[in-house]
């Protein structure tokens, strides 16, 4: 894994960089759970994720992840830390593509989410629930490394 400035971690292919696709997403903490969201639309319909999507053009990574965030939720984030860049294979018809995913992190500030968007459904879990749920692995994946002291 090769490390780029302060706590971001980065995990991106070699050679990869004609035909990726950006996007951004946000792992936010109340306390000891993460805000997830059911995803309602393929290729990763049903399977719980942080919020998040592509980003739109001209968009930073971090206004695409608070503009996700606040489609799927309902929710506005307060500050967001990048905590890591990775690239991911596609699922279903986008198998063919890489997803360079900036994962940004950040606490609870207020509200009470509410899916929409393109979300079916929205809840904050434990790791230990997320376990037994049908989740992305970069997902969990992240979530424990999070929690690591």
């Amino acid at each position: 894994m090769a490390r780029l400035t302060g706590s971001v971690r980065s995990r991106m292919l070699p050679g990869m960089s004609d035909g990726i696709i950006l996007a951004a997403s946000v792992a936010l903490r109340r306390d000891d759970r993460f805000l997830l969201v059911e995803r309602g639309r393929a290729p990763a319909r049903g399977l719980l994720a942080f919020p998040g999507g592509r980003l739109e053009a001209g968009e930073t990574p971090e206004a695409a992840a608070r503009r996700e965030l606040l489609e799927e939720t309902g929710l506005k984030a307060g500050d967001l830390r990048l905590f890591e860049v990775m690239d991911l294979g596609g699922l279903g018809e986008s198998a063919d593509r890489i997803f360079r995913l900036h994962v940004f992190t950040g606490a609870f500030v207020a509200g009470e989410a509410v899916a929409s968007d393109d979300a079916a459904g929205v809840g904050w879990y434990r790791v230990e629930e997320m376990e037994t749920l049908p989740i992305t692995f970069s997902t969990l994946e992240i979530a424990r490394r999070l929690l690591e002291p």
